[in-house]
């Protein structure tokens, strides 16, 4: 694989059965709508990305996706551990049974996004926006919810940073 250098490479890339881009670097994309299954993006840099509605499965293990636009993305299963979302616009956002271990998501916009059995332990969600979100049964042993803002957020029997479980 040669590493795509804008978004219409990766594409075709992808197109032609390649699903191994990690590391790529591509800051400031337009990625929206893309249909990538089964790709593998650990370690890409994709800060400033727009991948507004984009269907994405498959590995992002420790990408930066700092500042991205990622509005009504399906993000369902991903593997996001250790990933950088920093800032990033997450509203409407399907990331139900996605593994969010250790990642910053600090000061992100999750307003109504779908946290349903989502894996958040160790997150940090300090002045993140959960508001309408719902996390029903997701993991939030030993997240940060510092000046996280949680007006109609839904935790049935979610795993609360401090280990005990929402009715």
């Amino acid at each position: 694989m040669t590493n795509p250098a804008d978004p219409q490479e990766l594409l075709q890339q992808y197109q032609a059965g390649e699903r191994n881009f990690a590391g790529v670097q591509l800051s400031n994309a337009n990625l929206t709508g893309v249909f990538l299954a089964g790709v593998n993006l650990q370690g890409a840099v994709l800060s400033g990305a727009v991948l507004v509605g984009a269907n994405l499965s498959g590995q992002l293990r420790g990408a930066s996706l700092t500042g991205a636009l990622l509005n009504r993305a399906n993000l369902s299963g991903v593997d996001l551990r250790g990933a950088s979302l920093i800032g990033a616009d997450l509203q409407g956002v399907n990331l139900s049974g996605a593994n969010l271990q250790g990642a910053n998501l600090q000061g992100a916009n999750l307003t109504f996004a779908n946290l349903k059995d989502a894996d958040l332990a160790g997150a940090n969600l300090n002045s993140a926006n959960l508001s309408g979100a719902t996390l029903k049964r997701a993991n939030l042993r030993d997240a940060d919810l510092t000046k996280t803002r949680l007006v109609s957020t839904d935790f049935s029997q979610a795993i609360m940073p401090d280990g005990t479980i929402r009715a």
